[in-house]
């Protein structure tokens, strides 16, 4: 294709993560830079830079992607709200049909994570990789034990629902 970066890698990349992604290219055509911001890039960035130049965007690019309230707040700062439960990022409580659920602190951050995008699949690797910051070695089937243990103290395993061979999505039990 000619072009300095991989338009699958771009693609593949803003599937898999929620972090902003600046393109460092040598290109430095209009055409290489409307590709890369279409294809899902948050910014551009020509070679030679300062590092000045670089810290500056990746600062404008990370103020821009945090999700915030009208008052201004950080996204993380609110509770999720998905029919009868309810999640409290900042009292870290975890409250279903007014009676409070008491989970430890990965559910929890399990639970938080799936409630972003109720309905959605997530795949383990990508819950291990949100949850356990990319710090966990072992077998993805840790997601699975936690699932477990969420659903139970839910009293509904039907609040997370296994996709099979792919991984789990939050929904409301009807």
């Amino acid at each position: 294709m000619g072009y300095g970066f991989s338009h699958r890698c771009l693609s593949a990349c803003r599937r898999q993560a929620r972090a902003p992604i600046i393109v460092v290219s040598a290109r430095d055509e209009e055409i290489d830079r409307v590709l890369a911001l279409e294809l899902g890039a948050d910014d551009y960035l020509v070679k030679p830079f300062g590092m000045r130049e670089l810290i500056a965007r990746i600062r404008a690019v990370a103020r821009r992607s945090e999700e915030r309230l009208p008052d201004g707040r950080p996204e993380t700062d609110i509770s999720r709200t998905i029919g009868g439960l309810s999640i409290d990022q900042r009292s870290r409580r975890v409250v279903l049909d007014g009676v409070e659920v008491s989970l430890t602190a990965k559910e929890f951050e399990l639970l938080y994570f799936l409630a972003a995008e109720p309905g959605a699949v997530f795949e383990r690797r990508e819950i291990l990789r949100a949850v356990w910051d990319g710090d966990w070695y072992g077998t993805t089937k840790t997601v699975d034990a936690h699932i477990a243990g969420i659903r139970k103290k839910l009293g509904d395993p039907r609040w997370i629902e296994a996709v099979r061979g792919v991984g789990f999505r939050l929904g409301v039990p009807g």
